[in-house]
C-alpha cells in the first residue's frame, strides 16, 4: 500500500495512471511488484531522456505522458516545458517560454526547481523567475503570468523552489521571499486571480501542501518560523503555529486523520539548531469552537532533515538528513526505532512502496530498506557508472568568485538525483539534464 502522502484523492484524478504533482500528491496507487528492487547502468534502465538545459524539478505523469521543466541560457532566459513519452522517453514536444525576469545561470541559484502540476486538461509550470505557464497536453500555451512583474521581483539569493499545488479549479502558488511574500490562487481556465493572501517577508524554499482536515482540504504552509493553515477556496488564514524554527526546506505531508509532519534543519552552519530541535514533529489540527487549534502530538529532537520531507508508511515515520542518516520513528508514539546511515547524502524525498522504501542518494546511489522498525538493507543501485556520469546540457558559465559561492558550486555542480515520480511499472528519476526510467527489463 503506497504511503498516505501520495494518496490524497481529488475528483479530477480518476481514470489515468498519474503522478500529478510534487511528492506525488494525488498519485495513483503503485503495484509494488512492478517496481524493480535494483538496477544498474546496464540493468533495468528502460530509457534515458537527454533534455535541453538543466532542471531540479521532479517529473509529473499523466497517462502515457511525462512533463518536466528546465531552464537554459547564460541568464536562464529560456524556460522549457517538455513532454516525454512514458513508453520510450522520446520528446513529444518542447514549449519554450522567454523568462520575464532573467537571472545569471549559476549552480548557486535554483534552476527550474519548482515541480509542475498536471490534471486531465492542462499542465501548469512555475519557474523561479516568477512565470506561471498553463499548457494543454499537446503543448499549446493557454495563458501565462509573471508574478515578479505583477508583485515584485524575487530577491532570495538562492532563488525560489516552491512547487504549486492544485484543486479542481485552481493552482495555488507560495512565494515566501525576502521581498513581497504571499500565497495566491489562479483559476485554471484563464489564469485569473481567485485570491491573494499576503504573508510576512521571509527566506524559505518550502512548498505548500493540501492536507485533509475533517473531510476538507486545507493549504498548509511550513515556512521559516511558522506553520499556517489556509482555506483553499478563499485564502483565509484559518490558524497559525509559531513555536517552530529552521523550517525552510521541507513540505508538510499527511500523516493520518487531521495530522501532518513538519520538519526543520539546523542550517548549513547550525544557525537554526535550537529551533530545529523542537520543529521535527507530528502535528494535529482539531476543531476549537468556530476555529481550529494545532498541537504537537510528539516531536523528535534528533531527527533533523535537510531537503527530504518526512513521511509515514505502514505505521512508521521516516526522516533522512543531508548525510544520509535515516531515522525511523513509531508514528503513534514518537519512539525512535533506529538511526542508521545509508550510503550517500539524500536530497530527494524517499519513495515507500509495499514493504520497501527507496532512498535516492545525491550522487546516484539508491538504497532500498525494508519498511518497519528494523534497519535492513535490501539492495543498493547505481544509476550511472562513476567514469560515465550524465552530461549537463545547461552547465552555467558564470564564475563563482566568493568563498561561499565556491562552496555551493562544489556541493551542487555534480550530477544529482533531485527527485522522482512513479506509477505502476515505471520509476522516473530526475538528474539535471536527464530523466531516467527504471523498469523491470528482461535479461
Amino acid at each position: 500500500m503506497l504511503s498516505s502522502l501520495l494518496l490524497i484523492t481529488v475528483s479530477f484524478f480518476a481514470e489515468p495512471t498519474v503522478w500529478p504533482g510534487f511528492l506525488g500528491a494525488g498519485a495513483s496507487e503503485i503495484d509494488p511488484a512492478s517496481i524493480p528492487l535494483s538496477w544498474a547502468p546496464t540493468k533495468n534502465i528502460a530509457w534515458d531522456a537527454s533534455l535541453p538545459g538543466h532542471g531540479q524539478s521532479s517529473p509529473v505523469i499523466w497517462g502515457d505522458k511525462v512533463f518536466v521543466t528546465t531552464v537554459e541560457g547564460d541568464n536562464k532566459e529560456t524556460c522549457h516545458v517538455l513532454c516525454l513519452s512514458l513508453k520510450d522517453g522520446s520528446i513529444l514536444w518542447n514549449l519554450k517560454h522567454t523568462s520575464s525576469s532573467p537571472d545569471p545561470n549559476s549552480v548557486y541559484i535554483s534552476r527550474a526547481a519548482p515541480t509542475p502540476v498536471v490534471d486531465g486538461r492542462h499542465v501548469f509550470a512555475f519557474f523561479e523567475c516568477g512565470d506561471l505557464v498553463a499548457l494543454t497536453h499537446d503543448g499549446k500555451e493557454v495563458w501565462s503570468r509573471s508574478l515578479s512583474k505583477e508583485f515584485g521581483k524575487f530577491v532570495n539569493k538562492f532563488g525560489l523552489s516552491s512547487s504549486p499545488v492544485q484543486t479542481d479549479d485552481s493552482v495555488i502558488v507560495l512565494v515566501d521571499d525576502e521581498g513581497p511574500s504571499y500565497l495566491i490562487a489562479f483559476g485554471k481556465t484563464d489564469g485569473s486571480i481567485l485570491w491573494k493572501t499576503d504573508r510576512s517577508s521571509r527566506t524559505s524554499w518550502s512548498s505548500p501542501a493540501l492536507i485533509p482536515v475533517d473531510g476538507q482540504s486545507q493549504v498548509v504552509v511550513s515556512s521559516a518560523g511558522s506553520v499556517d493553515g489556509y482555506d483553499p477556496t478563499n485564502g483565509k488564514l484559518l490558524w497559525t503555529y509559531t513555536d517552530v524554527g529552521g523550517n525552510t526546506g521541507t513540505t508538510p505531508l499527511p500523516a493520518g486523520p487531521n495530522e501532518f509532519f513538519v520538519a526543520a534543519s539546523p542550517g548549513r552552519s547550525g544557525e537554526n539548531s535550537e529551533g530545529a530541535k523542537k520543529s521535527n514533529a507530528l502535528m494535529k489540527v482539531t476543531r476549537d469552537g468556530d476555529g481550529w487549534k494545532v498541537d504537537k502530538v510528539w516531536m523528535s529532537a534528533e531527527a533533523t532533515p535537510s531537503w527530504a520531507s518526512p513521511f509515514v508508511h505502514n505505521g512508521f515515520a521516516y526522516w533522512v538528513n543531508r548525510v544520509g542518516i535515516v531515522y525511523c520513528i513509531d508514528a503513534a508514539t514518537g519512539e525512535q526505532k533506529y538511526a542508521q546511515r545509508t550510503k550517500q547524502s539524500c536530497w530527494a524525498t524517499p519513495l515507500p512502496v509495499g514493504d520497501r522504501i527507496y532512498f535516492f542518494g545525491k550522487d546516484g546511489m539508491t538504497t532500498v530498506l525494508a519498511a518497519g522498525p528494523e534497519f535492513r538493507e535490501l539492495a543498493s543501485s547505481e544509476l550511472w557508472a562513476a567514469d560515465m556520469p550524465p552530461t549537463d546540457n545547461g552547465a552555467p558559465k558564470a564564475d563563482e568568485t566568493s568563498p561561499e559561492r565556491r562552496q555551493a558550486s562544489a556541493m551542487f555542480s555534480g550530477p544529482t538525483q533531485y527527485g522522482i515520480a512513479a506509477v505502476s511499472g515505471s520509476l522516473l528519476i530526475r538528474v539535471g539534464s536527464h530523466v531516467y526510467c527504471v523498469r523491470e527489463m528482461a535479461d
